[in-house]
Protein backbone atom coordinates (compact mmCIF):
# COMPACT_ATOMS: atom_id res chain seq x y z
CA UNK A 1 0.00 0.00 0.00
CA UNK A 2 2.91 2.35 0.60
CA UNK A 3 4.79 1.62 -2.70
CA UNK A 4 1.39 2.67 -4.19
CA UNK A 5 0.65 5.69 -2.29
CA UNK A 6 4.45 6.91 -3.31
CA UNK A 7 4.17 6.36 -6.87
CA UNK A 8 0.60 8.18 -7.20
CA UNK A 9 2.68 11.15 -4.87
CA UNK A 10 5.41 11.23 -7.91
CA UNK A 11 3.12 10.96 -10.94
CA UNK A 12 2.59 14.59 -10.81
CA UNK A 13 5.83 15.39 -10.82
CA UNK A 14 6.72 12.87 -13.44
CA UNK A 15 3.53 14.52 -15.57
CA UNK A 16 4.90 18.28 -15.14
CA UNK A 17 8.57 17.09 -16.38
CA UNK A 18 7.25 15.20 -19.13
CA UNK A 19 5.26 17.97 -20.14
CA UNK A 20 7.87 20.47 -19.67
CA UNK A 21 10.00 17.90 -21.99
CA UNK A 22 7.41 17.63 -24.76
CA UNK A 23 7.41 21.74 -24.26
CA UNK A 24 11.17 22.53 -24.69
CA UNK A 25 11.00 20.06 -27.68
CA UNK A 26 8.55 22.28 -29.40
CA UNK A 27 9.97 25.21 -28.87
CA UNK A 28 13.42 24.32 -30.72
CA UNK A 29 11.32 22.79 -33.36
CA UNK A 30 9.14 26.10 -33.71
CA UNK A 31 12.51 27.85 -34.08
CA UNK A 32 13.93 25.28 -36.37
CA UNK A 33 11.30 25.40 -38.62
CA UNK A 34 11.14 28.94 -38.63
CA UNK A 35 14.55 28.68 -40.22
CA UNK A 36 13.60 26.11 -42.69
CA UNK A 37 10.74 28.59 -43.72
CA UNK A 38 13.16 31.87 -43.16
CA UNK A 39 10.52 33.14 -41.05
CA UNK A 40 12.27 35.66 -38.84
CA UNK A 41 9.48 36.74 -36.45
CA UNK A 42 9.01 32.90 -35.83
CA UNK A 43 12.83 32.54 -34.86
CA UNK A 44 12.85 35.34 -32.81
CA UNK A 45 9.42 34.16 -30.93
CA UNK A 46 11.36 31.17 -29.66
CA UNK A 47 14.22 33.65 -27.30
CA UNK A 48 14.40 35.49 -24.73
CA UNK A 49 15.53 39.10 -25.47
CA UNK A 50 19.21 39.11 -25.31
CA UNK A 51 19.55 35.61 -26.53
CA UNK A 52 23.31 34.69 -27.94
CA UNK A 53 24.33 31.79 -30.70
CA UNK A 54 27.56 31.17 -29.86
CA UNK A 55 29.97 28.68 -32.32
CA UNK A 56 33.00 26.74 -31.43
CA UNK A 57 35.53 26.64 -34.13
CA UNK A 58 39.09 25.75 -34.86
CA UNK A 59 41.55 28.16 -37.40
CA UNK A 60 43.47 26.95 -39.90
CA UNK A 61 46.19 26.56 -37.12
CA UNK A 62 43.92 24.37 -35.05
CA UNK A 63 43.53 27.55 -32.40
CA UNK A 64 40.51 26.85 -30.42
CA UNK A 65 37.68 30.24 -30.17
CA UNK A 66 34.09 31.25 -29.34
CA UNK A 67 32.39 33.13 -31.94
CA UNK A 68 29.18 35.00 -29.83
CA UNK A 69 26.44 36.51 -32.20
CA UNK A 70 22.87 37.93 -31.40
CA UNK A 71 20.21 35.94 -31.59
CA UNK A 72 18.21 38.96 -33.72
CA UNK A 73 21.03 38.86 -36.34
CA UNK A 74 20.91 35.27 -37.07
CA UNK A 75 16.93 35.73 -37.36
CA UNK A 76 17.10 38.58 -39.71
CA UNK A 77 20.13 36.49 -41.85
CA UNK A 78 17.83 33.62 -42.79
CA UNK A 79 15.79 35.66 -44.43
CA UNK A 80 18.20 36.25 -47.10
CA UNK A 81 17.67 32.88 -48.49
CA UNK A 82 14.72 31.61 -49.72
CA UNK A 83 11.82 29.09 -48.13
CA UNK A 84 13.38 25.74 -47.48
CA UNK A 85 16.55 26.69 -48.58
CA UNK A 86 18.35 26.11 -44.94
CA UNK A 87 17.35 22.98 -43.21
CA UNK A 88 19.19 21.74 -39.97
CA UNK A 89 18.47 18.45 -39.32
CA UNK A 90 18.57 17.23 -35.56
CA UNK A 91 18.66 13.22 -33.78
CA UNK A 92 18.85 11.94 -30.81
CA UNK A 93 18.00 15.28 -28.00
CA UNK A 94 19.19 14.83 -24.93
CA UNK A 95 16.67 17.17 -22.38
CA UNK A 96 17.48 17.64 -19.07
CA UNK A 97 15.16 20.16 -16.48
CA UNK A 98 15.17 21.65 -13.21
CA UNK A 99 12.51 24.36 -12.46
CA UNK A 100 12.89 26.85 -14.89
CA UNK A 101 16.45 25.77 -16.52
CA UNK A 102 16.15 22.94 -19.19
CA UNK A 103 19.24 21.70 -21.40
CA UNK A 104 18.89 20.18 -25.07
CA UNK A 105 21.81 18.30 -26.60
CA UNK A 106 21.12 17.46 -30.02
CA UNK A 107 23.59 15.98 -32.87
CA UNK A 108 22.61 17.95 -36.03
CA UNK A 109 23.10 17.65 -39.92
CA UNK A 110 23.61 20.80 -41.93
CA UNK A 111 21.73 20.99 -45.68
CA UNK A 112 22.38 23.93 -47.86
CA UNK A 113 19.56 23.22 -50.63
CA UNK A 114 19.32 19.54 -50.19
CA UNK A 115 22.88 19.55 -50.16
CA UNK A 116 25.00 18.15 -46.83
CA UNK A 117 26.93 21.44 -45.48
CA UNK A 118 28.16 20.47 -42.22
CA UNK A 119 27.40 18.67 -38.93
CA UNK A 120 28.37 18.82 -35.05
CA UNK A 121 26.21 19.57 -32.15
CA UNK A 122 23.98 22.01 -30.57
CA UNK A 123 23.30 22.73 -26.65
CA UNK A 124 20.51 24.82 -26.06
CA UNK A 125 19.76 26.83 -22.56
CA UNK A 126 16.33 27.30 -22.09
CA UNK A 127 14.82 29.57 -19.42
CA UNK A 128 11.02 28.66 -18.55
CA UNK A 129 9.31 32.66 -18.41
CA UNK A 130 5.41 33.03 -17.45
CA UNK A 131 4.99 29.36 -18.40
CA UNK A 132 6.99 29.65 -21.55
CA UNK A 133 10.40 27.68 -22.67
CA UNK A 134 12.08 30.42 -24.55
CA UNK A 135 15.70 29.77 -25.84
CA UNK A 136 18.54 31.61 -23.79
CA UNK A 137 21.75 30.19 -25.51
CA UNK A 138 22.66 28.02 -28.43
CA UNK A 139 26.32 26.99 -28.78
CA UNK A 140 27.51 24.46 -31.21
CA UNK A 141 30.59 22.76 -33.08
CA UNK A 142 30.62 22.10 -36.50
CA UNK A 143 32.74 20.35 -39.28
CA UNK A 144 32.15 19.03 -42.62
CA UNK A 145 33.51 15.39 -42.18
CA UNK A 146 31.83 12.31 -40.64
CA UNK A 147 28.40 13.48 -41.15
CA UNK A 148 25.72 11.09 -41.32
CA UNK A 149 22.37 11.36 -43.28
CA UNK A 150 19.74 12.50 -41.55
CA UNK A 151 15.73 12.04 -42.99
CA UNK A 152 14.24 15.28 -43.34
CA UNK A 153 12.10 16.26 -40.36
Amino acid sequence: MKTILLILACLPAFAQTSEDEAAVRTTIKLMFDGMRKADSTQIKNTFLPGATLQTIAKNKEGAVSVRTDDMGKFAASVTKYPAFTLDERLSGMEIKIDAELATAWTPYVFYLKEAKSHCGVNAFTLVKVNGNWKIQNIIDTRRKENCPDLPKQ
